[in-house]
């Protein structure tokens, strides 16, 4: 039972990833491989590590971790917004032929804004073994690479055809995303 719930917890925390791994594909499209493996992985590990860290926490840090986990949201919230907020700067400064470049940095930033709810999930499966802890983490990080190879081969495909609009388009989504995990948390 706990294989399917790891899952549907596994889709559900993805699609934040998804969103920001398309935007990636269409402010990068012509990325080399390396990094067309390289930033699924990073949400991977991120989703992997979140609930885990989450759990962790829950066992042995609960009262004193409540606060963050109440401020997680506003957190994501904000490396959204100022990351597309960059992006949108860059995509309209930007000359026509010329393609913004993800760095490392940013791509952490993504994978922390992306996976900081995912932290909450650690509270949420504080009943399992620690082994089954480990493996709805691992079935987590391992469908959110999945899920982010697709959105990444998407964003290209698209990016190719935006071209300069494509990193704007692609920090408007950014931003929308971080909207709507603040919507989320205030309701």
């Amino acid at each position: 039972m706990f294989v399917l719930t790891a899952m549907l917890l596994g889709v559900a925390l993805a699609m934040d990833a998804f969103s920001v791994s398309v935007a990636n594909g269409l402010n990068e499209p012509n990325m080399r491989r390396k990094k067309f493996v390289g930033i699924p992985l990073v949400f991977a590990i991120f989703q992997f590590l979140m609930p885990l860290i989450g759990y962790i926490c829950v066992h042995f840090l609960a009262e004193k971790f409540d606060p963050f986990a109440k401020s997680a949201p506003f957190i994501g919230f904000a490396l959204l917004l100022l990351i597309g907020t960059k992006m949108i700067i860059e995509g309209l400064l930007k000359k026509e032929d010329e393609t913004i470049i993800t760095s490392i940095p940013i791509l952490l930033l993504q994978g922390i804004a992306t996976s900081i709810d995912a932290l909450s999930v650690g509270f949420a499966i504080d009943s399992y073994t620690y082994f089954e802890a480990i493996i709805s983490c691992i079935i987590i990080g391992v469908i959110t690479f999945i899920i982010c190879i697709l959105g990444v081969i998407i964003g290209r495909k698209i990016g190719d055809k935006l071209n300069n609009k494509a990193t704007i388009l692609g920090g408007i989504i950014l931003v929308i995303i971080g909207v709507v995990i603040l919507v989320k948390a205030l309701i």
